[in-house]
């Protein structure tokens, strides 16, 4: 499990392709502490496996699923990410809870600088815009955001100055890709709504 609140801007090293799948290498300093191979890190919201340790950084699989869901696939060298790794038991959720399981790409359609902030739009795909509410919590590229409007296919969101200094949001123009996660929450209730509805029926 992971916060939304960014640990460190890491830097795409190589992306190697591997029969549907892909190995992505990492420019890192601070998540290394403590990291070893096996350990989870959320790399642009998506929650991804550490394979090997560098000195200057380290390696995590890709798996099918991920390049289908995100924005991985495209990642070029030298390309920023936003890192965190895994919440521990026990630590503060500064954020909100974020799974780092990537529910599908939004793109940025407008940006409005602000005197200390950025107010962003961002498109929403039709099947997840009813999981997006007005004051309620949702991440992109891993950050955790609240969410200050909603309209029909997309959500507006303010960027702090923190925000825009630590994260690869603070650079993202109109027309980029950026992986979104809606809140769990909002998932498990509709479900149980549902599954009330097929009981009561």
């Amino acid at each position: 499990m992971f916060t939304g609140i960014i640990e460190e801007q890491g830097a795409a090293v190589a992306l190697l392709e591997l029969e549907g799948a892909a190995q992505l290498r990492i420019r890192a300093r601070q998540v290394l502490g403590g990291l070893k191979p096996g350990d989870s890190v959320a790399v642009n919201g998506a929650c991804l496996t550490v394979i090997e340790l560098h000195e200057d950084g380290f390696t995590v699989d890709v798996m099918p699923e991920t390049l289908r869901r995100t924005t991985l696939g495209g990642v070029r060298p030298e390309q920023g990410l936003n890192l965190e790794r895994a919440v521990v038991a026990g630590g503060r959720l500064d954020g909100h809870i974020v799974q780092g399981h990537v529910d599908g790409v939004g793109t940025i359609k407008s940006r409005t600088p602000g005197p200390r902030w950025d107010d962003v739009v961002i498109t929403v795909p039709a099947e997840l815009a009813k999981y997006v509410a007005e004051k309620g919590s949702v991440a992109v590229d891993g950050v955790s955001l609240t969410v200050t409007e909603v309209g029909d296919d997309s959500f507006g969101v303010s960027l702090i100055p923190t925000t825009l200094d630590v994260t690869t949001l603070g650079k993202l123009q109109p027309e980029v890709a950026v992986n979104l996660e809606v809140d769990v929450i909002a998932k498990y209730v509709e479900r149980l709504l549902h599954q009330t509805e097929r009981v009561g029926s």
